[in-house]
């Protein structure tokens, strides 16, 4: 079973970090269209609608990514006092009452919906003649097919905490910077930060 759920969360690992890629395409299109603005006078009309299908694809396709890694935000006031064995308990009812049906119609309705938009060949209608978005609708099926599969992974996960009476592990990954543990690792005391901030000056006062 741990097997599984390892190679489950390499796969939406994999998709997630594949597509984070979109953001350096979002950034370098947006610093483009913006010197194509004001340095040659000749913006592009459809630069707000395909900056916002990057945005678009790259939020559906972190999605599982994100479960994968336990990064979804969560109302845990009285969740983490909890044994491991209750919060795989709460986690398993949640998931088959809530998750599954929602993640569910979610594919189901992004299928019809990518479907009958690549059927008519549709475009945006923010605009005369606007980009062709039945590409962008194409990802929310495919992009709930991955957060299903993950959630497949995560009540498998619960069930071994369920037998075992604790979490089994999740791989490492890219972790929001932690000040204490990096004053740590490069040696420096808040003494130390406290003296430097005497070099720093505050516009209109004079240095000392």
């Amino acid at each position: 079973m741990i097997r599984l759920i390892r190679l489950i969360d390499r796969v939406s690992t994999f998709v997630g970090k594949t597509f984070a890629w979109l953001i350096v395409v979002l950034t370098l299109h947006v610093c483009w269209e913006v010197a194509a603005r004001y340095l040659l006078n000749q913006p592009s009309a459809w630069a707000f609608d395909l900056q916002m299908m990057y945005y678009g694809i790259l939020f559906m396709m972190a999605g599982a990514y994100t479960l994968a890694k336990n990064g979804h935000v969560r109302g845990d006031i009285l969740y983490g006092f909890l044994p491991p064995r209750v919060q795989a308990g709460l986690d398993l009812v949640l998931f088959i009452v809530f998750f599954f049906p929602g993640v569910i119609a979610l594919v189901w309705a992004g299928w019809y919906y990518a479907a009958y938009s690549i059927a008519i060949g549709e475009h945006s209608s923010l605009m005369a003649n606007g980009p062709p978005i039945y590409p962008f609708k194409a990802f929310i099926p495919i992009a709930g097919a991955f957060l299903l599969l993950q959630g497949v992974a995560e009540v498998l996960r619960c069930v071994l905490c369920l037998r075992r009476g604790a979490w089994p592990s999740r791989e490492e990954d890219v972790e929001e910077v932690d000040v204490d543990k990096l004053k740590k690792m490069v040696h420096v005391k808040d003494e130390d930060i406290a003296q430097l901030d005497r070099y720093v000056t505050t516009p209109g006062e004079p240095r000392r």
